[in-house]
């Protein structure tokens, strides 16, 4: 393979092993470590144990872990056999892993020892193949698993995400797509070997795994993985792994800015943040003051990684941005965009459109639904559906969500799930959801509701309802009773005329 990094995610982890100092930890968790050889250990016997179940190319595994080093295990493991690695949400309600399930109908779901028997029953209502093990169960297998001929556009993994009518969605995202990440990521953002990710950020987004997981395997770089993002704790966990640089979404940031100052804020190792949202001018340059880190602010997708970035060619930085094209280190140009108006033709400089991409780095699609991924190409190019405006350099802002998704906690929560968890309570008419700015720069869910004839509707009532079928990231902050909602000429709800005062 010589020093190119390889184009599938079982080649470039024993290639970056190949090249890493003996003895020289790679996955920190917690207080324990492991070299990418012990990784590669662990990923061998996790790949027997799912192979001694039937495990095949082809197959997907499902993976209700959490932040946990046995997700990265699993992950690599099914893709060693030429499996389909399927991370979920552990904060999944029955109800929404139930919808999953039957999606992707995967043949094994692999959860915790303390929360085997209570998904048992959940799994076999919704899917009934699936087999439900630990990952105590799959690494007590044994050693030398079967290798699969796996190519760079096979699937590598399913990444669940919320479509617009609230039915789930899986983004079919290939091999090709993480490596090629892998190799470009750290020269976005200026990282090294000498670097050490620190991930807080749940492995079930992309930005967790191909930035954080193949962006430090591919600079040869450290890996401190997080049980989750906690405020209180995040500046301790920095110091305690010796890290240098975090992936972060705009609510982080906020949160982190709005905790008293310290003596001790500067009093760590972290030098660099990519973050995925972009702040204000004055709080990024208050965050980089007060804690001395050098923030780069991107855009990507689950669909497409090649997205954009803010270039390091340019002094100051184009703050409040979402920056330039991305593209490679080594291949060059390979990310194209466009900004399309409504009437089809390239919008000038300037002017609004919405943001088409092309680059190899693109998903194979939507799993089962060629409608949606139709929808969502025209030819090569991926509709984001998000609306953008470029200047005249290159340089891209990013103006509103074209699709019915709103941004709540880093993840995308569509409007139409949440209505219909609404309506499902039985004492409405209708619902309508929308997004309003928070004060954590993403949206907060305000709901408003229309009473059926004669019933009397309490908003708390309803969010404990709400909060019953859908995680607590979805739960509306507020719900206002309305005796109709407006309307446009065509009968739609004009949400645009929705207003809390």
């Amino acid at each position: 393979m010589g020093d190119r990094v390889p184009d599938t995610i079982p080649q470039l982890l024993e290639w970056r092993a190949a090249r890493a100092a003996p003895g020289a930890p790679w996955l920190r968790f917690e207080d324990d470590t492991w070299t990418l050889r012990d990784v590669l250990g662990e990923v061998d016997r996790f790949a027997v144990g799912l192979a001694d179940r039937g495990i095949v190319q082809g197959d997907t595994i499902a993976i209700l872990l959490g932040n946990r080093p046995e997700t990265l295990f699993t992950w690599f493991a099914a893709n060693r056999l030429g499996a389909i690695a399927m991370p979920l949400n552990p904060t999944y309600t029955p109800h929404e892993l139930a919808g999953v399930l039957r999606l992707a109908s995967p043949r094994i779901l692999v959860v915790g020892d303390e929360l085997r028997s209570s998904y048992t029953d959940d799994v076999n209502d919704a899917s009934p193949s699936t087999n439900v093990v630990s990952p105590a169960d799959l690494a007590r297998a044994g050693f030398n698993a079967p290798r699969a001929p796996v190519l760079p556009d096979d699937v590598a993994v399913l990444l669940a995400t919320s479509g617009t009518t609230g039915v789930p969605k899986a983004v079919m995202q290939t091999h090709r797509t993480y490596t090629l990440t892998a190799e470009a990521f750290p020269w976005w953002v200026g990282l090294t070997a000498a670097d050490r990710f620190l991930c807080p950020l749940p492995l079930f987004h992309i930005n967790a795994q191909a930035y954080s997981t193949m962006g430090s395997l591919g600079c040869g770089a450290g890996l401190a993985l997080l049980p989750r993002f906690s405020a209180s704790r995040f500046w301790d966990d920095v110091r305690r792994h010796g890290a240098t640089h975090v992936n972060a979404v705009g609510a982080m940031l906020h949160i982190l800015l709005a905790a008293e100052p310290r003596p001790s804020d500067r009093e760590h190792t972290l030098r660099s943040c990519y973050s995925a949202l972009a702040l204000p001018e004055h709080k990024h340059r208050a965050f980089e003051d007060r804690f001395g880190i050098t923030m780069t602010v991107g855009y990507g997708l689950s669909e497409t990684t090649f997205g954009t970035v803010w270039p390091h060619t340019i002094h100051p930085p184009p703050y409040g941005t979402m920056g330039m094209l991305r593209q490679h280190p080594r291949l060059g140009v390979i990310n194209r965009g466009r900004v399309v108006r409504d009437d089809g033709l390239d919008a000038g400089a300037g002017e609004i459109g919405e943001l088409w991409l092309s680059s190899p780095a693109m998903m194979r699609g939507y799993l089962l639904d060629p409608e949606a991924t139709m929808a969502a190409f025209e030819g090569h190019w991926f509709r984001t559906g998000d609306l953008v405006k470029r200047d005249a350099s290159g340089i891209f802002t990013f103006v509103s969500r074209k699709k019915d998704v709103l941004r709540r906690r880093g993840e995308n929560v569509a409007a139409g799930e949440v209505e219909a968890a609404l309506v499902a309570h039985g004492s409405l008419l209708e619902a309508a959801v929308i997004g309003v700015p928070s004060s954590l720069g993403e949206d907060e869910i305000v709901a408003f509701v229309v009473p059926k004839p004669g019933s009397a509707v309490d908003p708390e009532v309803l969010r404990a309802f709400v909060r019953e079928r859908l995680a607590d990231h979805k739960v509306p902050a507020r719900i206002h009773v309305r005796s109709s909602l407006p309307r446009t000429a065509t009968e739609r709800v004009a949400k645009h005329l929705l207003s809390e005062t």
